[in-house]
């Protein structure tokens, strides 16, 4: 991610010094108002950690989101208010290594019930690589539900996601993102005890769902003519190892990276060898680098949605329907029969 765009710590210091309570809404609405109409005061870095927020709160939470619909979130600059507002906040959810301001703010805000998504799961050193060429469900070094090596509280050994090159997109991968939410699901349950019996239900009814989509991308990319995708963002390291596909990424997990020339002439070499089809763009970043390398190849382009916010461009209106809109384009792309 843009660590050019971290800001500095003293900044952040004084900005939490402030006490300003006001933040930054996910829609029309205003911020919560701590907690004063009896809900959680619940504040979500960006759109993957909002809509778990929302779904396993239910009625139980006001949720805001430091980042707007149509903002890129990995340059994210949090004004002095969306800072000082942090430590107003019941309890937050952010996702470690997406947005640096993000990470040092929190760090200064001192809020009791503060969960990292990254420690809910086990992160990858996708770095910079082209593809991950597994068996369609390959192993990611744990079983679905099972222990993933870390102790409450203790250090998870991601502390410089983006200089150790872990990929934060685990919320790609429905299973993964399962196991966050079950995570997500037991912490509100501690923050909130009036209410565990509603979180539990919620988060039962969501791990279901993310379970369903499992399922179909599993059966919806069993038969494919071609495992190769190429795109510009490489966010889907977790959802190509999960479905045996490999991703081809013009540049790496910084949406902003430009490519190198090496790179340019990797993928008309990948293209070719693996029958590839489309190169893929997304919604909040500029499709001319695949529509330019698209036009050379005489290939394709479509949207492939990392889900880092939803927009009135994203291919349905949450989460769930993004995801379905992008199986059906790799379904496309890769010749699914």
């Amino acid at each position: 991610m843009n660590v050019r765009r971290l800001i500095p710590t003293a900044a952040v210091a004084g900005a939490v010094a402030l006490g300003l309570t006001a933040l930054s809404a996910c829609s029309s609405s205003d911020a919560a108002e701590g907690g004063s109409d009896g809900k959680l005061n619940v504040v979500a870095s960006f759109y993957p950690m909002q809509f778990l927020a929302e779904e396993i709160g239910g009625s139980h939470v006001s949720v805001t989101t430091l980042t707007k619909p149509g903002t890129e979130p990995h340059d994210l600059e949090l004004s002095p208010r969306q800072t000082g507002g942090l430590s107003e906040a019941d309890y937050i959810l952010f996702l470690k290594g997406v947005q640096p301001a993000v990470d040092d703010a929190v760090a200064q805000a001192g809020v009791e019930n503060t969960v990292d998504a990254a420690e809910l799961t086990t992160l990858e050193n996708h770095g910079s690589e082209v593809g991950h060429d597994h068996e369609e469900g390959g192993e990611h070094g744990h079983e679905e539900g099972g222990e993933h090596g870390h102790e409450e509280g203790g250090e998870h050994g991601h502390e410089d996601e983006e200089e150790a090159g872990l990929d934060p997109h685990i919320w790609l991968d429905p299973v993964k993102y399962a196991e966050v939410a079950e995570g997500v699901g037991a912490s509100l349950e501690k923050a909130d005890p009036d209410h565990a019996a509603d979180y539990r239900e919620n988060t039962d009814t969501l791990v279901s769902e993310l379970k369903a989509l499992d399922k179909a991308y599993r059966t919806g990319l069993k038969d494919t003519a071609t495992k190769t995708f190429i795109t510009t963002h490489s966010a889907f390291g977790y959802l190509a190892e999960r479905y045996g596909l490999t991703q081809e990424g013009i540049a790496g997990i910084d949406p902003e990276a430009e490519p190198s020339p090496a790179r340019i002439d990797e993928i008309h070499s990948v293209a070719e060898k693996n029958n590839a089809t489309t190169v893929f763009f997304e919604t909040l970043a500029s499709d001319r680098t695949a529509r330019t390398l698209a036009k050379d190849l005489g290939l394709k382009t479509g949207v492939l949605d990392p889900l880092e916010g939803i927009t009135d461009k994203s291919a349905g209106a949450d989460y769930t329907e993004v995801m379905k809109s992008n199986l059906a384009a790799l379904q496309k792309a890769l010749g699914a029969k």
